[in-house]
């Protein structure tokens, strides 16, 4: 088919268990051809597998695309003219195009019982014969009349594709180029069960073609399903979509995904801090490339360059290092006011914002602009905050034994003076004070900004001292400051001191 016709592209998948990355990159795909083609993107749910169905995995389909920005423009919630958009309430549907091929002679009844399929499947690996486990045919030439007797008796029953000798199927894929199969290699598969369900091919093949798929880009593990796909197509005399497959996605070893690298939901990666923004630009560049070695790119950019041509058949790596670089990327961009609300929430159930802290947002806020560019993740950015709701209760080993010695207390001692007469406290004016006090002092003003943070936020590591002191303000700075030197003088006297315990919010400037 020609672009110029509607393009019509659809994500199917099965509610079996939790939304993982792979799946959202096929999403992901098919919502940028059908954005870059101002086609129809399409959601439908496979639930034929009714043993594994739960119910917890299709919420989480539907909260996934959601929170990824992937909107449907038909499916479920969002009804167009060829619904239902779940399998499971089409059963008439593939029951009656079953029918079709039986009729047709393109498929037949399948009388084998469980056990005669394991014995035959047995035998077939004793004998060592190609393409062991597939079916035998054994009722593929039964007589019409005898069939027809044990189907109107109720006799359990499959129905099968009755797939043609000798033929080597062909097809051309848009990533892979001509792919072709021979049809020794396709056993009879059965496509509707006893149950009276369908299997995945023909439920596919048959909603594929009543919505009017146009182009089909599923991953790569189906490559082996879609000739007998075509063959279905066949049978029915229905035109072909486009077909596409991505590539597969590797661990950072080149081994199969874990849950340990790439493999977790996507509402891990929610929970785990990360920007849904974020998270789809690095899935765009699983397989895709946009040229110009690009890689932190708008949605608006991927639409308007994202084609298949681009697309690479050669495995890609998760490399969630760079998921994190790319993560603090926008992270740093975005609007501190976007994560007010949610990083709030978060420390109010930490318990850190009691009495003042939680009704004052300016100086969330201000918290939150200053540990975006230190942060790699929202919690990143939540677990770093702790000090500017909570007096340190310990201080980190290695730096208190560098800058709490005990001839620190004497300069902190100024320093302190120097503060408690200090009548503003911007960041601006206190790094003046900490220059010219060094000067005076003789030394260099690290030996004065490494034990403030220190006794600030009791970590060796953060945002700027200067700006960090201003947030908290002068209260809190003085009171933390006195609390360091009574702890060194504690440590003089006894090594095992332990450090203060008090608690307070920062009090603003």
């Amino acid at each position: 088919m020609s672009m110029a016709d509607s393009v019509r592209v659809r994500f199917a998948p099965s509610p079996t268990g939790y939304m993982h990355v792979g799946g959202a990159r096929t999403a992901l795909f098919n919502f940028l051809f059908a954005r870059r083609h101002g086609g129809c993107f399409l959601l439908r749910i496979e639930d034929t597998d009714r043993t594994r169905f739960q119910q917890e995995a299709m919420d989480e389909i539907y909260s996934s695309l959601e929170w990824l920005g992937l909107d449907w423009d038909e499916g479920p919630g969002r009804e167009g003219d060829v619904g239902p958009y779940v399998q499971s309430e089409r059963a008439e549907l593939y029951q009656a195009h079953a029918r079709k091929l039986l009729d047709s002679a393109n498929a037949y009844p399948c009388f084998c019982t469980p056990e005669r399929l394991a014995a035959m499947r047995l035998e077939q690996e004793r004998a060592r014969l190609p393409g062991a486990g597939g079916y035998d045919r054994h009722c593929r030439n039964l007589d019409p009349v005898e069939a027809a007797k044990k189907m109107a008796a109720g006799e359990a029953h499959v129905v099968r594709l009755k797939v043609p000798n000798n033929r080597v199927v062909v097809f051309r894929d848009e990533i892979r180029g001509e792919i072709a199969t021979r049809g020794e290699l396709l056993d009879d598969l059965v496509l509707l069960k006893s149950d009276g369900l369908p299997t995945y091919h023909l439920a596919n093949v048959v909603d594929d073609h009543f919505m009017g798929i146009t182009h089909v880009l599923r991953g790569d593990e189906w490559i082996s399903s879609t000739p007998r796909h075509i063959l279905i197509y066949e049978a029915f005399g229905w035109s072909l979509p486009v077909f596409a497959h991505l590539p597969v996605i590797l661990a950072p070893g080149g081994g199969k995904l874990s849950k340990r690298h790439g493999a977790a939901s996507v509402t891990d990666y929610r929970n785990a801090g990360f920007l849904p923004e974020a998270l789809v630009n690095f899935l765009a560049l699983l397989g895709w490339s946009p040229g110009e070695d690009r890689e932190i790119m708008s949605r608006a950019e991927m639409i308007a360059t994202f084609e298949l041509a681009r697309v690479s058949a050669k495995a890609s790596v998760f490399d969630e290092r760079k998921l994190e670089w790319m993560n603090g990327q926008y992270l740093a961009r975005r609007d501190p006011q976007t994560l007010l609300d949610p990083v709030t929430e978060i420390w109010k159930n930490k318990g850190w914002l009691s009495g003042d802290a939680a009704g004052d947002p300016d100086y969330l806020l201000a918290v939150i602009q200053l540990l975006q560019p230190r942060s790699r993740k929202i919690t990143e950015l939540v677990e770093q905050a702790e000090y500017f709701f909570c007096d340190p209760r310990e201080y980190e080993v290695k730096p208190a034994r560098k800058h709490f010695r005990v001839e620190a207390a004497p300069r902190l001692q100024r320093l302190l003076s120097e503060l408690e007469s200090q009548k503003t406290f911007s960041a601006v004016e206190l790094e003046d004070l900490y220059r010219r006090l060094a000067e005076e002092m003789e030394m260099s003003a690290g030996k004065l900004i490494h034990p403030t943070r220190l006794a600030l936020s009791g970590v060796g590591h953060g945002p700027g001292l200067f700006e960090l002191m201003e947030t908290l303000g002068r209260e809190t700075t003085l009171r933390r400051l006195r609390a360091a030197l009574d702890w060194i003088s504690k440590r003089e006297e006894s090594p095992e001191a332990e450090p203060p315990g008090a608690a307070g919010k920062g009090d603003g400037q």
